[in-house]
């Protein structure tokens, strides 16, 4: 659950922050030279004047503060599961949809149950599970339960552990939950295009004892993508058309990152650090502080940030051309608002 915040919130927060610091630090850019298809390219010296891209930075901040709260599973998109007994059985449905990765901007994407990423799914160490994966699809796929440890009929790999589910076909997983942590699912079966597409989705098991875990007013999960959209996304959207995370004064806040793409993203925060304390789902024996974490393909990280200093904290991934542009900002970008 977030907090509630509204675009005149916003506008009210930024005026006693400084207006001027958040039109410089929440650019946005839809031009082509923003390079959000991800292809590597060579620097230029930008011939925009320099009234014009301040004009385009200023209408990319009000296109975000428009769209603050409109985007309701942005952050919360759980699947709920039905009960066989004591078996949690979760219904998956992959798609070939049209998906608005800002407006405008239509990829021809893959997803489970209609979103990208598919919806979070969340169970308990020591659950039984049972995943009833429909393809209504006009390719083959299959889906990998990334970082669970579980028997090898059920790892999801086409011509190693199962035949391929095909077009208009159902197949059932089915396993006991082992071990806890943030983990993922998604396709394995001409997976460069299917899970940059879209058939991806965040897996968190909570364990059974729950000393452990770390005290937070609320969770986030970052879905990290790159490639099969057309622009680099996270939960599906780019900049201007992310969420905030707004949080209270001294609230701390759980960010459980997921790279489903094939690039590294460094993701910064400014003016708060973060705590790493979990990589791939296990507990790390020295947690560390940073501001900047690097994130491979098919890593997951933990973090608590402890909310402690007001303002509005740019958010983003600091490989600059996933980010930013002539334009400003774009892609992987949002922001962390800490108000009273």
């Amino acid at each position: 659950m977030s907090t509630q915040f509204g675009r005149r919130d916003f506008l009210r927060f930024a005026g006693a922050t400084g207006a001027a610091a958040l039109a410089t630090g929440l650019v946005s850019a839809s031009n082509p030279t923003n390079n959000g298809g991800g292809t590597p390219h060579r620097i230029e010296q930008s011939n925009i004047p320099w009234e014009e891209m301040d004009a385009h930075h200023q209408e990319a901040v009000d296109k975000f503060l428009a769209n603050v709260g409109q985007d309701t599973r942005f952050w919360n998109n759980v699947l709920e599961p039905e009960m066989d007994g004591d078996v949690k059985v979760f219904n998956i449905v992959c798609q070939e949809i049209d998906w608005e990765v800002q407006p405008g901007m239509i990829a021809k994407a893959m997803a489970y149950n209609g979103t990208v990423p598919g919806p979070e799914i969340r169970v308990t160490e020591g659950d039984t599970v049972r995943f009833v994966v429909t393809n209504e699809m006009t390719q083959s796929t299959a889906i990998h339960f990334h970082g669970l440890k579980l028997p090898n009929s059920q790892d999801g790999v086409p011509m190693v552990t199962q035949p391929p589910i095909t077009p208009g076909s159902t197949l059932s997983y089915e396993f006991t939950v082992r071990n806890a942590g943030t983990h993922m699912y998604h396709s394995h079966h001409n997976s460069a295009e299917q899970v940059t597409r879209g058939l991806l989705g965040p897996l968190v098991v909570v364990p059974k004892d729950t000393s452990r875990e770390p005290q937070v007013s609320a969770e986030y999960n970052f879905v990290l993508n790159d490639s099969g959209l057309g622009d680099f996304t996270f939960n599906g959207k780019s900049f201007p058309y992310t969420q905030p995370i707004v949080a209270k004064l001294g609230d701390k806040i759980r960010i459980r990152y997921y790279n489903e793409g094939l690039m590294i993203h460094p993701m910064h925060l400014h003016g708060l650090p973060q705590l790493v304390f979990s990589k791939d789902g296990w507990p790390l024996p020295a947690p560390f502080m940073c501001d900047t974490l690097n994130i491979a393909p098919g890593e997951r990280y933990d973090v608590v940030v402890d909310c402690d200093e007001l303002g509005i904290w740019a958010f983003h991934c600091h490989v600059l051309t996933h980010a930013e542009g002539p334009d400003g900002m774009f892609g992987m970008v949002t922001v962390l608002i800490v108000q009273e």
